[in-house]
Protein backbone atom coordinates (compact mmCIF):
# COMPACT_ATOMS: atom_id res chain seq x y z
CA UNK A 1 0.00 0.00 0.00
CA UNK A 2 1.57 3.49 -1.09
CA UNK A 3 0.87 6.00 1.15
CA UNK A 4 0.10 9.16 -0.42
CA UNK A 5 -1.18 12.36 1.18
CA UNK A 6 -1.97 16.27 -0.36
CA UNK A 7 0.12 18.58 -1.30
CA UNK A 8 -0.23 22.24 0.14
CA UNK A 9 2.87 23.64 -1.33
CA UNK A 10 6.76 23.05 -1.50
CA UNK A 11 9.44 24.92 0.72
CA UNK A 12 12.77 25.04 -0.89
CA UNK A 13 15.94 25.54 0.52
CA UNK A 14 19.09 27.37 -0.96
CA UNK A 15 22.41 27.43 0.55
CA UNK A 16 26.01 26.35 0.01
CA UNK A 17 28.45 23.97 1.08
CA UNK A 18 31.81 24.92 1.99
CA UNK A 19 34.62 22.39 2.33
CA UNK A 20 36.93 22.56 5.43
CA UNK A 21 38.66 19.44 4.34
CA UNK A 22 39.31 17.95 1.06
CA UNK A 23 35.92 15.72 -0.44
CA UNK A 24 36.63 12.70 -1.75
CA UNK A 25 33.35 10.70 -3.36
CA UNK A 26 34.46 7.87 -5.66
CA UNK A 27 33.37 7.11 -9.05
CA UNK A 28 33.89 4.03 -10.70
CA UNK A 29 37.29 2.74 -11.67
CA UNK A 30 36.53 2.49 -14.99
CA UNK A 31 37.18 5.70 -15.47
CA UNK A 32 40.25 6.07 -14.25
CA UNK A 33 43.11 5.75 -16.92
CA UNK A 34 46.24 3.61 -16.91
CA UNK A 35 48.57 4.78 -14.88
CA UNK A 36 46.19 7.50 -13.42
CA UNK A 37 45.04 7.71 -9.26
CA UNK A 38 43.72 4.51 -7.90
CA UNK A 39 40.84 6.66 -7.07
CA UNK A 40 38.91 9.10 -8.97
CA UNK A 41 36.11 11.80 -7.66
CA UNK A 42 32.41 12.13 -9.51
CA UNK A 43 32.34 14.61 -12.05
CA UNK A 44 29.25 15.90 -14.01
CA UNK A 45 29.62 14.60 -17.55
CA UNK A 46 29.68 17.62 -19.44
CA UNK A 47 31.71 19.96 -17.38
CA UNK A 48 33.99 17.83 -15.83
CA UNK A 49 33.59 19.83 -13.13
CA UNK A 50 33.38 17.68 -9.50
CA UNK A 51 30.00 17.47 -8.02
CA UNK A 52 28.18 16.07 -4.88
CA UNK A 53 25.73 13.55 -5.46
CA UNK A 54 22.52 14.14 -3.37
CA UNK A 55 21.93 10.52 -2.83
CA UNK A 56 25.34 11.06 -0.91
CA UNK A 57 23.83 14.09 1.40
CA UNK A 58 20.44 12.18 1.55
CA UNK A 59 21.74 8.90 2.75
CA UNK A 60 24.15 10.06 4.91
CA UNK A 61 21.95 12.51 6.66
CA UNK A 62 19.56 10.06 7.31
CA UNK A 63 22.23 7.70 8.88
CA UNK A 64 23.08 10.13 11.15
CA UNK A 65 19.51 10.94 12.44
CA UNK A 66 18.80 7.15 12.49
CA UNK A 67 21.78 6.62 15.13
CA UNK A 68 20.23 9.22 16.94
CA UNK A 69 17.11 7.33 17.45
CA UNK A 70 18.47 3.66 17.50
CA UNK A 71 17.16 1.18 20.07
CA UNK A 72 19.12 -0.26 22.19
CA UNK A 73 22.14 0.89 20.99
CA UNK A 74 21.56 -0.91 16.85
CA UNK A 75 20.24 0.76 14.13
CA UNK A 76 16.95 -0.66 13.36
CA UNK A 77 16.35 -1.83 10.21
CA UNK A 78 14.88 0.65 7.30
CA UNK A 79 11.14 -0.50 7.37
CA UNK A 80 11.13 0.07 11.26
CA UNK A 81 12.64 3.44 11.66
CA UNK A 82 11.18 6.08 13.28
CA UNK A 83 8.46 7.25 11.50
CA UNK A 84 9.70 10.63 11.49
CA UNK A 85 12.90 9.49 9.52
CA UNK A 86 10.69 7.41 7.51
CA UNK A 87 8.33 10.10 6.24
CA UNK A 88 10.94 12.34 5.42
CA UNK A 89 13.16 10.32 3.51
CA UNK A 90 10.88 7.93 2.27
CA UNK A 91 10.19 3.68 2.88
CA UNK A 92 9.37 1.12 0.37
CA UNK A 93 7.21 -0.97 2.87
CA UNK A 94 7.67 -4.80 3.55
CA UNK A 95 7.39 -4.43 7.31
CA UNK A 96 4.89 -5.59 9.77
CA UNK A 97 1.62 -5.04 9.04
CA UNK A 98 0.96 -4.69 12.85
CA UNK A 99 2.26 -0.98 12.91
CA UNK A 100 1.72 0.43 9.81
CA UNK A 101 5.36 -0.23 8.63
CA UNK A 102 3.71 -2.26 5.65
CA UNK A 103 3.07 1.23 3.92
CA UNK A 104 5.23 2.18 1.27
CA UNK A 105 6.00 6.10 1.85
CA UNK A 106 7.01 8.70 -0.53
CA UNK A 107 10.16 10.98 0.66
CA UNK A 108 9.10 14.35 1.87
CA UNK A 109 12.22 15.84 0.97
CA UNK A 110 14.38 16.03 -2.40
CA UNK A 111 17.53 16.06 -2.54
CA UNK A 112 18.83 17.28 -5.96
CA UNK A 113 22.94 16.88 -6.80
CA UNK A 114 25.12 19.58 -5.39
CA UNK A 115 27.00 21.13 -7.93
CA UNK A 116 30.32 23.86 -7.69
CA UNK A 117 29.51 27.47 -7.62
CA UNK A 118 31.08 29.38 -10.68
CA UNK A 119 33.44 31.60 -8.45
CA UNK A 120 35.07 28.80 -6.72
CA UNK A 121 35.30 26.85 -10.32
CA UNK A 122 37.32 29.72 -11.59
CA UNK A 123 39.57 30.28 -8.88
CA UNK A 124 40.38 26.75 -9.08
CA UNK A 125 41.22 27.23 -12.51
CA UNK A 126 43.77 29.58 -11.69
CA UNK A 127 45.29 27.44 -9.52
CA UNK A 128 48.23 25.10 -10.25
CA UNK A 129 46.23 21.42 -9.30
CA UNK A 130 47.22 18.05 -9.88
CA UNK A 131 44.33 17.56 -12.09
CA UNK A 132 41.15 19.73 -13.14
CA UNK A 133 39.86 21.46 -10.31
CA UNK A 134 41.44 18.99 -8.03
CA UNK A 135 43.91 17.70 -6.09
CA UNK A 136 45.96 14.53 -5.41
CA UNK A 137 46.51 12.94 -2.07
CA UNK A 138 49.51 10.18 -1.69
CA UNK A 139 48.63 8.05 1.00
CA UNK A 140 50.44 5.06 2.26
CA UNK A 141 49.60 2.13 4.70
CA UNK A 142 52.00 -0.62 5.90
CA UNK A 143 50.99 -3.88 6.84
CA UNK A 144 51.92 -4.29 10.79
CA UNK A 145 52.99 -8.00 10.16
CA UNK A 146 55.16 -7.95 6.87
CA UNK A 147 56.06 -4.21 6.81
CA UNK A 148 54.83 -4.21 3.33
CA UNK A 149 53.94 -0.28 1.84
CA UNK A 150 50.83 -0.03 -0.11
CA UNK A 151 51.23 3.11 -1.32
CA UNK A 152 48.13 5.14 -3.16
CA UNK A 153 47.00 8.28 -4.81
CA UNK A 154 43.41 9.24 -4.12
CA UNK A 155 41.71 12.12 -6.10
CA UNK A 156 40.08 14.79 -3.90
CA UNK A 157 38.24 18.09 -4.31
CA UNK A 158 40.46 20.88 -2.18
CA UNK A 159 39.13 22.38 0.76
CA UNK A 160 37.97 25.94 0.18
CA UNK A 161 35.72 24.51 -2.86
CA UNK A 162 32.40 25.64 -2.38
CA UNK A 163 29.17 24.49 -3.84
CA UNK A 164 25.75 25.51 -4.30
CA UNK A 165 22.38 23.19 -3.14
CA UNK A 166 18.90 23.16 -3.61
CA UNK A 167 16.66 21.15 -1.75
CA UNK A 168 12.32 20.74 -1.96
CA UNK A 169 10.51 19.31 0.89
CA UNK A 170 6.92 18.69 -0.07
CA UNK A 171 4.30 20.07 2.75
CA UNK A 172 1.64 17.31 3.03
CA UNK A 173 0.63 17.87 6.62
CA UNK A 174 1.17 20.92 8.29
CA UNK A 175 0.37 19.44 11.49
CA UNK A 176 3.98 17.48 11.17
CA UNK A 177 5.43 20.43 9.77
CA UNK A 178 7.38 22.03 12.32
CA UNK A 179 8.61 18.34 13.97
CA UNK A 180 9.74 17.86 10.17
CA UNK A 181 11.71 20.96 9.74
CA UNK A 182 13.33 20.37 13.02
CA UNK A 183 14.83 16.91 11.89
CA UNK A 184 16.03 18.62 8.96
CA UNK A 185 18.08 21.43 9.96
CA UNK A 186 19.28 18.65 12.99
CA UNK A 187 20.04 16.83 10.26
CA UNK A 188 22.66 19.49 8.78
CA UNK A 189 23.90 20.13 11.95
CA UNK A 190 25.12 17.03 11.89
CA UNK A 191 26.26 16.55 8.44
CA UNK A 192 28.95 19.65 9.69
CA UNK A 193 30.03 17.87 13.25
CA UNK A 194 30.59 14.64 10.81
CA UNK A 195 31.61 14.24 7.19
CA UNK A 196 30.10 13.37 3.70
CA UNK A 197 31.95 11.14 1.11
CA UNK A 198 34.76 8.51 1.63
CA UNK A 199 37.56 8.30 4.45
CA UNK A 200 36.28 10.70 6.69
CA UNK A 201 38.22 8.96 9.73
CA UNK A 202 41.48 10.10 8.24
CA UNK A 203 39.99 13.78 7.89
CA UNK A 204 38.07 14.02 4.59
CA UNK A 205 35.30 15.19 4.05
CA UNK A 206 34.17 18.05 6.58
CA UNK A 207 32.09 20.56 5.55
CA UNK A 208 30.33 23.76 6.85
CA UNK A 209 27.00 25.19 5.63
CA UNK A 210 26.83 28.51 4.44
CA UNK A 211 23.87 31.30 4.21
CA UNK A 212 20.75 28.99 3.96
CA UNK A 213 17.72 30.74 2.50
CA UNK A 214 14.08 29.24 2.44
CA UNK A 215 11.45 30.35 -0.29
CA UNK A 216 7.61 28.70 -0.38
CA UNK A 217 5.40 27.54 -3.12
CA UNK A 218 2.01 27.81 -1.95
CA UNK A 219 -0.59 25.90 -3.84
CA UNK A 220 -3.12 25.54 -1.39
CA UNK A 221 -4.66 28.84 -2.71
CA UNK A 222 -5.03 26.89 -6.13
CA UNK A 223 -6.95 24.24 -4.43
CA UNK A 224 -9.53 26.43 -2.49
CA UNK A 225 -7.93 25.66 0.87
CA UNK A 226 -7.36 28.49 3.69
CA UNK A 227 -3.99 29.58 3.39
CA UNK A 228 -1.29 29.05 6.18
CA UNK A 229 1.90 31.07 6.89
CA UNK A 230 3.85 28.15 5.84
CA UNK A 231 7.66 29.47 5.39
CA UNK A 232 7.59 31.87 8.79
CA UNK A 233 6.42 28.69 10.67
CA UNK A 234 9.19 25.87 8.89
CA UNK A 235 11.66 28.85 8.91
CA UNK A 236 11.44 29.19 12.62
CA UNK A 237 11.52 25.32 13.04
CA UNK A 238 14.69 25.11 10.60
CA UNK A 239 16.81 27.35 12.89
CA UNK A 240 15.53 25.54 15.77
CA UNK A 241 16.44 22.21 14.84
CA UNK A 242 19.81 23.49 13.64
CA UNK A 243 20.63 24.80 17.30
CA UNK A 244 19.52 21.54 18.60
CA UNK A 245 15.88 22.01 19.62
CA UNK A 246 14.45 18.84 17.60
CA UNK A 247 11.76 17.15 20.30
Amino acid sequence: MVGINGLYGKLIFYGGLRLKTGLHIGASKDFSAIGAVDTVVVRDPLTRRPYIPGSSVKGKMRYLLARIYAREGRLADIKAEDIRLRRLFGCSGGGSKDNGQDRILLSRLQFQDIFMTEESAGRLEKMDTDLYLTEIKFENSIDRLTAVANPRQLERVPAGAEFSFRLVYNVENPDELVEDMRHLGYGFTLLEDDYIGGHGSRGYGRIEVLDIKVDYKDYARIAGKEPLDIKSLAEQAFWDGRNGVVA
